[in-house]
């Protein structure tokens, strides 16, 4: 079961670094590119299309992550990081369309003979470009105070 402590004990897990501005807008960037092939692909590859999908919401998550100066590469744990200490940031809504998006993208990725359901893939891409706007809105509303709390809190973990 991932859990908070489970992901900061593991060794690719969340660590702190040093928070990093431009870094942040580079996962800005490759989120806006990952929205682009999602537009490109969902009429011709839909594996291709939920794939970039989600990539453009984990990346513009992951540019928050690099603001507060927090990395992470088991995607798993950078959700269970949002849980954590983003949402006061994310609706419940939000975090449920990134979960969302993550399992259907494991299913197009790594279970070719199951189905996704049309209405589901449909879903999470109407919403991509939504959730990176939200991101975009945090990013923009972060302050110092948020970064330090944020940090504190997860240096208590």
């Amino acid at each position: 079961m991932v859990n908070i402590k489970w992901c900061c004990n593991q060794k690719d897990g969340i660590k702190l670094i040093e928070p990093n501005d431009n870094l942040a807008q580079s996962y800005l960037s490759m989120a806006e590119n990952a929205l682009g092939t999602m537009n490109r692909e969902k009429n011709y590859n839909l594996t291709f299309a939920i794939s970039a999908c989600y990539y453009s919401m984990y990346y513009s998550l992951y540019a928050i992550l690099m603001k507060l100066g927090v990395k992470c590469e088991i995607h798993s744990c950078t959700l269970e990081f949002m849980k954590f200490a983003l949402s006061v940031f994310y609706s419940k809504e939000e975090i449920k369309i990134i979960d969302k998006a993550f399992d259907l993208r494991g299913i197009a990725q790594y279970y070719p003979d199951r189905i996704i359901q049309k209405q589901d893939s449909e879903f999470i891409i109407a919403k991509a470009t939504f959730f990176i706007a939200k991101s975009k809105e945090i990013l923009s509303k972060i302050n110092e105070y948020d970064i330090r709390l944020i940090r504190n809190n997860l240096e208590k973990v």
